[in-house]
């Protein structure tokens, strides 16, 4: 729940549930609970909630306004408000008060900010899958077989950090030789590889095209071989994705590549 859009709310409330496990959760995301009457109808809903599943819904709030907070603390359920939980020690420890203004956070108040986030996501959205090959603006390029998680990968970083990041799938024909593809052999140094498990791999082109060469098991491998080689030799540095979120691949290639951010979150 949250008076804007619920993005801080779900990402907090999400990271804590996950420490229990053997648990299943139904997530609904209340936005723009801004006044006392959107409180009270959300308040409403909590209660019906709880009378009809027999449990207790567990609430997590990002809402600035006391008077707002105040409503939604009388509901059915366990409520926990990061900005109620922090805001008022932060206020202690820097001896001032906080503004208490809604939507500060993910708001149009930094045009210079959304302006990098936004040229960052057309640079991805134009380079992508070896499109354009406008490389020399690039900070990352990110090199990897079809389905390894370069796309998700670049319009992430693009939209979270404002990095301008770019992608090559590796073909059968660059796969076929050892050596860096012509197009990327300029910008060895902003190069990063990614790889995944090949059982992985087979499950997930399988899905997008059942039944074909693409999707078999000796040519998953053959690739996935084939990249892993051209990796080492060129000395580049490289990820297994099997077991990583989107967002932990972004953050371990900032890591390793030092990788300056425009933005933060």
């Amino acid at each position: 729940m949250s008076d804007q859009t619920g993005v801080t709310a779900e990402t907090m409330g999400h990271s804590l549930m996950t420490q229990f496990e053997g648990r299943q959760f139904r997530a609904v995301t209340l936005p723009f609970v801004s006044d006392v009457d959107k409180a009270r109808e959300a308040l409403r809903r909590i209660d019906a909630a709880a009378v009809e599943d027999g449990e207790r819904p567990i609430v997590f709030g990002t809402i600035v306004q006391d008077e707002v907070r105040a409503v939604l603390e009388k509901c059915n359920g366990l409520f926990l408000d990061f900005f109620g939980a922090f805001v008022g020690r932060l206020e202690q420890e820097l001896a001032v008060r906080s503004s208490h203004r809604a939507g500060q956070a993910h708001g149009m108040a930094d045009s210079t900010a959304y302006a990098t986030r936004i040229d960052a996501t057309n640079y991805a959205l134009a380079n992508d899958d070896g499109s354009n090959r406008d490389y020399g603006a690039a900070d990352v390029i990110l090199v990897g077989v079809s389905r390894s998680g370069k796309t998700p990968t670049c319009l992430y970083m693009a939209m979270q950090y404002g990095i301008y990041a770019a992608n090559y799938p590796l073909t059968d024909e660059d796969l076929e030789s050892s050596r860096l593809p012509p197009a990327l052999q300029p910008f060895k140094e902003r190069l990063f590889g990614l790889t995944i498990a090949p059982q992985r791999l087979q499950q997930i082109r399988a899905e997008r095209r059942p039944g074909s060469r693409y999707a078999s098991v000796p040519q998953v491998q053959f690739e996935l071989r084939a990249a892993e080689t051209m990796f080492t030799r060129n000395g580049l540095p490289f990820l297994d994705t099997t077991q990583c979120s989107i967002e932990e691949i972004s953050v371990r290639i900032i890591e390793a590549t030092g990788i300056e951010r425009r933005l933060r979150p």
